[in-house]
Parts: structure tokens; sequence; C-alpha cells
């Protein structure tokens, strides 16, 4: 067996566009002609893992950072939100007059005003990522394959993304649910867009050791490529740990390397630097 890839998707393997860099495209596809295998490790769910990644060829995905892990269509491990849990989760936000949407592997389900209310702030969180044409950036667009008018009690969830009025919020939240994983995305403490709410404990670090376990293989053989704070457990985790030159402080901080950004090749750089693929 060869090395042991695992790429996030948002900002490492597709750019803050949504669109995946054809270098990126070439270097998995020369890497797993070369006999390596390459996994997508991201905080999306399957639902929002769209064709065109799937189309690249790849021998799995670990989803929701880390509480779904599959291998060649096999499923290895799932963890999901209880079905009271999710009920929780859906009435305190709505008491909080908080909009939401939650992340199933059968789709996204928005809350009843979530593309209203979100339009602006997926707006903000384009702008920061340097997209061109944030102003028209829509939640449609953002997520093509929202479900806006789906049943919102579930027992089906991998996480649960909301709209942060305040950091405040946060901080309630985290305090509300201390059953659940607490985390903010879109930005760094007081300036974060969004808060979201998973499986206790769960990381794209631990996944991967289960995937390993499934595998039978050595943790010797793994690299992982990430751009952002939650993708530091999996680069401490794995044998070998890349940045992308694209992304966070801390990541670059603490990576083994660092690559070029996610649209100047950093992918593809990356996989020669490492050996996987000749130039």
């Amino acid at each position: 067996m060869g090395k042991i890839i695992f790429i996030d998707v948002d900002g490492t393997l597709v750019n803050y566009e949504g669109i995946i860099p054809e270098s990126a495209t070439v270097a998995i596809r020369k890497a797993r002609a070369n006999g390596h295998r390459v996994y997508i490790s991201t905080g999306r769910s399957k639902a929002e893992v769209y064709k065109d990644i799937w189309e690249i060829g790849l021998d799995g995905m670990i989803g929701g950072n880390g509480s779904y892990v599959e291998d060649h269509g096999t499923v290895v491990l799932h963890q999901l939100i209880t079905k009271e849990q999710s009920a929780r989760i859906v009435d305190w936000l709505h008491e909080r007059g908080l909009e939401f949407y939650l992340e199933s592997n059968n789709g996204l389900f928005a809350s009843e005003n979530f593309e209203t209310a979100g339009e602006p702030v997926i707006q903000e969180y384009s702008r920061r990522k340097g997209k061109d044409g944030s102003e028209a950036m829509t939640i449609r667009k953002a997520f093509p394959e929202m479900i806006f008018d789906g049943e919102l009690y579930r027992d089906d969830l991998n996480k649960v993304s909301y709209i942060l009025n305040s950091y405040q919020d946060f901080l309630d939240t985290k305090e509300q649910f201390p059953d659940l994983e607490n985390n903010t995305w879109g930005g760094a403490g007081e300036t974060a867009l969004f808060g979201d709410l998973g499986v206790k404990n769960i990381t794209k670090a631990n996944a991967i050791g289960c995937l390993l376990d499934y595998l039978g293989a050595d943790l010797a053989d793994t690299i992982a490529i990430g751009d952002a704070k939650i993708d530091i457990p999996m680069l401490e985790y794995c044998n070998f740990g890349v940045a992308m030159g694209s992304g966070g402080e801390e990541i670059r901080a603490m990576a083994d390397y660092v690559t070029d950004d996610v649209d100047k090749d950093g992918l593809y750089k990356a996989f020669v630097h490492l050996g996987l693929i000749e130039e």
C-alpha cells in the first residue's frame, strides 16, 4: 500500500468560489494511479459532496468533521446526533431566534427564514474569502442542494450550523449543549459568522484512526492537507501535515510543510513536493 492522503475540501481541494482547480484533479488522479489512496476529510455531510468532487476519483470520504467514514462505498463509521438532541437543538434555536440548517447525508434542511437571514451572512463570508461578486451571492448559490421546506425534527443529523447574531449566542448555546461538540466558523472569536453543533468528541483525527483500523493501515503512511483550525487535529495526528498557503495562521504555524494557495496549484505542488507524483 502506498501513502494514504486526507484532503480537506473547502479552501484546500476547492477554492473559495467552490471551483476545483484542474491541477488538483490531475494531482489526485496521478497519485491514485501511482498506488496511493486519497480521501476527502471535510465538515461537509455526504449530501454536500457534489458530483464534480466524486468525478475526480476518490477512495472514500470522512464527513461531518469526523462523524462519517466511507471507504469505496462501504460505511465504516456513522455517528449521529440523537433524535432527542436534534429536537432540543431545533427548539433552542427557534426560541433564541437563530436561523439554521441541519446537515444530513440525506440533504441540507433550512429553517423557516434561513434563506433571507443567511444571505447577508453568506455574502460577508464570501467577502472574507476574497470571492469576486460576493455581493451577488445567495443562499441558493452557496447551497445548491438545500431543502427549504423539509422536516426539521430528524434522526439523521451529522451537524447543525446556525447564524450567530452575536458571539454570546455561541457561548450560550455551548452552555446549553455540553453533551455536543460546539464550534464556530466563518471567523475567529467575536468575528465568527456561524456556530455549529455535532457529535461529542468527534474530530477528523478520530475518524482517520477508525479508517486506518478498518484498512489495517499504518499511521506512518498518512498525510493530511488542510487550511483551517478545524483541520489541525488531523494534521497533528497524521505522520505528515500540509497547510495551504491560503490557510489560517494557526494551521500554517503548526504544519510540517506549507504549500501555495489553493488557486495557485497548492495541492498539486504539495503532491510533487512529497514525491506522490512527478511534475
